[in-house]
Formats: C-alpha cells, sequence, structure tokens
C-alpha cells in the first residue's frame, strides 16, 4: 500500500467513493435524446448554471457555498437511489434513507470536512436559506430543460401533466423568480407542441396554494 497520512487517506477513500455517483441513472435523457444522465453530471451541469445564471438569484447569494451544495446535493443517491418523484410509496422512505446515506458518506471524511460539507448537505435540504432556495431552483430547472429540448420524453413516458410539473417547479420562483416565469412560459410551449399534457393551474396558483408541499427533489 502506498504510504500516506490518516487524513489523507480518509480523503482519497471519499474521493474514490463518490466516483459512484456516475453509476447513479436519472429519468431525464441528455438533451440530444442519446441516453439517460447520470447523476455527476447532473451536478456538473447545476454548478455551471450557478455560475452563469447566478445574476437571477431571489438574494444575494454566495456562488461557493451555492457551488459547493450542487456538487454535493445528490451524493446520498449513491446509496439511497434516484427516487421517481411521483412514487409515493418510495417517498415516505425518502427521507430516512437519505439521511442514513449521509450519515456513511459524509462520515468518511476529515472531521473538519465533514463539519463544512455535512452541513452544507443539510442546509439545501432544508431550502430555508438564499443560498440554499437558489440552488434548489437551479435543481427543478435543469431536467425542465432536458424535457423540453427532448420533447417531454420523461414526462410522456410517465403520463406526468403539466400541473404536476408546475407544483414540483413552484421553488423555481421562490429561488429565482425571473427563471420561474420563464419556465411558466417554456410549460405552455411545451403544453402547446403536444410534449405535455395540459393542466389549468398556473404557475401563480401553484405557489399560491401549494406553500406546504414537501420539497422533496425530482428529476421533473
Amino acid at each position: 500500500m502506498l504510504p500516506a497520512s490518516p487524513r489523507l487517506q480518509q480523503q482519497l477513500t471519499f474521493i474514490l467513493e463518490i466516483d459512484r455517483l456516475k453509476q447513479v441513472l436519472r429519468h431525464t435523457l441528455l438533451t440530444d435524446g442519446s441516453r439517460r444522465e447520470n447523476d455527476a453530471e447532473h451536478s456538473w451541469h447545476l454548478a455551471m448554471m450557478a455560475i452563469v445564471l447566478q445574476e437571477y438569484a431571489a438574494q444575494s447569494v454566495d456562488l461557493l457555498r451555492v457551488l459547493k451544495m450542487l456538487l454535493i446535493h445528490d451524493l446520498v443517491e449513491i446509496d439511497a437511489g434516484d427516487t421517481f418523484c411521483y412514487d409515493e410509496q418510495l417517498l415516505t422512505t425518502k427521507a430516512d434513507r437519505e439521511q442514513q446515506a449521509a450519515d456513511r458518506l459524509f462520515g468518511l471524511l476529515p472531521i473538519e470536512l465533514q463539519a463544512d460539507l455535512y452541513p452544507l448537505w443539510q442546509e439545501f435540504e432544508a431550502r430555508e436559506t438564499a443560498d440554499a432556495q437558489f440552488a434548489a431552483a437551479l435543481d427543478r430547472l435543469q431536467p425542465i430543460l432536458h424535457n423540453y429540448q427532448t420533447q417531454g420524453h420523461s414526462w410522456q413516458k410517465n403520463q406526468v401533466t403539466a400541473d404536476q410539473v408546475r407544483r414540483r417547479a413552484q421553488s423555481i420562483g421562490v429561488g429565482a423568480p425571473v427563471l420561474g416565469d420563464y419556465v411558466e412560459a417554456l410549460l405552455q410551449a411545451a403544453i402547446d407542441q403536444g410534449y405535455l399534457l395540459d393542466a389549468p393551474v398556473s404557475l401563480a396558483s401553484a405557489i399560491d396554494g401549494q406553500s406546504e408541499i414537501s420539497p422533496e427533489r425530482s428529476e421533473y
């Protein structure tokens, strides 16, 4: 075995372990429709979106903290898997499964790095700060862009309605109002082109009427 300090060994163990994120497939396709994207690709894409779209955050955000959140937010899916957002049975166990995964994965790190990254994962899950709300907005926006580019592939495959997507997309308007308005227009275009089943509830109505909806993550 190559010589390494205990700290370096912990760091390398974590780095090698999170390589498994590349094997976790999501329901959305790449924009060229060639295959399903994986969680690592999704996280990288969100990080780039944060850099490019920071100006649309509802409040001033700390870009480095947002980037860290986006790069770690789906690490728990290495153990917990990618939970389909409309699977009511799996959603009942999602929080527990992901909490157990977080304890194991962040527990691989040296204590100082645990103290940095684990609270950021918790903050993203709670979505109460400006940084977390902007990160969550991007997390919801990206798969909508992918679905539109692939002519509603995942929406049609799972018979997802516009009402369902709007309800799931409500956090976009919270973290980035301009992007929320754009999504409303994009969803209407998707309906008009037959990519998405129609539903009468507007995004604004969904926000007003669904303030208690759980902020579970989703590909849609």
